[in-house]
């Protein structure tokens, strides 16, 4: 989750491009020409996911991106031109972030060849979290609201007693008890 926080906002800080994308069935993505009984679902198996991963990596990697040695499901690629491209893989998610939305386009082309991808456009969800953009002001909201209403409904407090903050208002924090940034 924290990559794709600062994804977000190292696009908004740079005013990117913020495009979406899904991979469909992508465990389906394994190596070609080899048939295998499963004696339980695809995707209850954990090679499942290293399979699809290890095809997807090989194909970033033959297209010129290199991963992050913090996190490998971030990929990037600095083109001669300054330009920078940066796809976060999530799963089967991606968000792709770039400066020129034609050599955005041309790797959601190039993925399409190889993978059966979904083009969800500009982003507006990923991990059930909600993103919203203004470019002009160079802000970008991001919202769980969603997924706390579902939390709550799974333990049957959909109704219980809204309030702004969790501390009572005659608490008083320290500047050693607030949370500081990394």
């Amino acid at each position: 989750m924290s990559s794709i926080r600062v994804v977000l906002t190292l696009a908004t800080s740079l005013n990117l491009e913020i495009e979406q994308l899904d991979v469909k069935k992508a465990f389906l993505h394994g190596k070609e020409h080899l048939v295998c009984r499963l004696r339980k679902s695809l995707y209850e198996l954990k090679q499942a996911p290293r399979q699809w991963y290890k095809k997807f990596v090989s194909f970033m990697l033959s297209h010129g991106y290199t991963w992050t040695t913090s996190d490998h499901c971030v990929f990037v690629k600095q083109f001669s031109d300054g330009d920078l491209i940066i796809l976060l893989l999530y799963v089967d998610d991606m968000l792709l972030v770039g400066h020129d939305m034609s050599k955005i386009a041309e790797l959601k082309k190039e993925l399409s060849k190889s993978f059966a991808m979904k083009d969800l456009g500009p982003a507006k969800q990923i991990l059930g979290m909600h993103i919203s953009c203004d470019r002009s002001s160079g802000k970008i909201w991001l919202s769980q609201e969603n997924y706390i209403e579902k939390i709550l409904d799974r333990f049957n407090m959909g109704n219980a007693k809204r309030v702004s903050s969790p501390f009572a208002s005659h608490f008083k924090l320290s500047s050693k008890q607030c949370p500081t940034s990394e």
